[in-house]
């Protein structure tokens, strides 16, 4: 068998936290605010901003500040970001494939 890779396991260890999964299938969308993503995911606002920051770190997503008033600030992914789309359709491809109603059933209680 072989070593396990660092640069995959460095991958998994991103892109597996909590939430980062449906943050990144969020913005496949396009630009968003934050009040936009808090409300269409279930998460905590302190969650969301912890994990951007981690995303924003990681140059996978660029938090973009327009000086309008009041101050606009939007999410978009990086080109490091845009380059997860494939994996993060494959994702949803092998989940409609292969989860249950019920199994998402038993994810909501």
């Amino acid at each position: 068998m072989s070593e396990l890779c660092p640069r995959f396991e460095k991958a998994m260890q991103i892109i597996s936290k909590r939430w980062v999964g449906l943050i990144l299938f969020e913005l496949l969308d396009g630009p968003k605010r934050f009040s936009e993503m808090e409300s269409s995911l279930p998460v905590s606002g302190r969650l969301l901003s912890d994990r951007l920051k981690m995303l924003e770190k990681e140059g996978i997503v660029d938090r973009n500040i327009y000086s309008e008033f009041p101050v606009r600030i939007e999410y978009t992914l990086s080109k490091k970001g845009e380059s997860l789309r494939p994996v993060i359709e494959d994702i949803q491809s092998w989940a409609d494939d292969w989860i249950t109603k019920e199994e998402v059933e038993e994810i909501s209680k």
